[in-house]
């Protein structure tokens, strides 16, 4: 059994959907622990399938550095096979991503290496591009540039909004995060393998 923990700054929508995958008895991967870098909203999810959840504020540390290193020592206490980001707003040190890669993975709303960065819907709307897309990609030192796993086209639509594209952007996000976990705890998708 794959055991994952999630890393989560805001509501948690894909955290959501992975605990609804993972509470099916068949799912080949359990959360054993969920952490923010702020109250987040999406601890209520955890709470509410019994997950436990650990908070490491940024916000009182004086450096990214002194941040990740204390991550590092609580995502320790687990010591989980895959660690997910899943809105995570927050750029992982390299010492942190070192220490564990490959076996963080992320998800981008765009399809990557397009738009890469914090505003891949916004920023795929301002390039008036007629589709864009989500990924699942294993997270390494740079922004949004690790190896990718799945990812998916999705059209823009005249008239969208920032908003609106999101909308449509998410479920795809989820449905293919979940996917690539499956596959991960399955062995059919092997992080050690993959070609950097």
């Amino acid at each position: 059994m794959l055991t994952v923990a999630v890393l989560i700054s805001g509501t948690g929508s894909n955290l959501r959907a992975l605990l609804d995958a993972a509470s099916a008895p068949d799912f080949p991967a359990r959360i054993v622990a969920v952490g923010a870098d702020r109250q987040a909203d999406g601890f209520e999810h955890a709470e509410e399938f019994g997950i436990p959840t650990f908070l490491v504020p940024y916000s009182r540390f004086g450096s990214r550095e002194e941040w990740g290193a204390e991550l590092d020592e609580q995502l320790r206490v687990w010591n989980p096979d895959l660690v997910v980001l899943s809105g995570l707003m927050r750029l992982l040190p390299a010492g942190l991503v070192e220490a564990w890669a490959p076996r963080i993975i992320n998800t981008h709303p765009a399809y990557l290496p397009e738009f890469p960065g914090a505003h891949g819907v916004r920023d795929a709307l301002a390039a008036g591009v007629t589709e864009t897309g989500a990924s699942v990609i294993v997270v390494d030192t740079g922004v949004d540039t690790g190896p990718i796993l799945a990812q998916e086209r999705i059209p823009v639509q005249p008239g969208d909004t920032e908003h609106t594209l999101h909308d449509r952007v998410k479920p795809v996000e989820r449905r293919l995060l979940i996917d690539v976990v499956h596959r991960i705890a399955t062995g059919e998708l092997d992080l050690d393998n993959l070609a950097h």
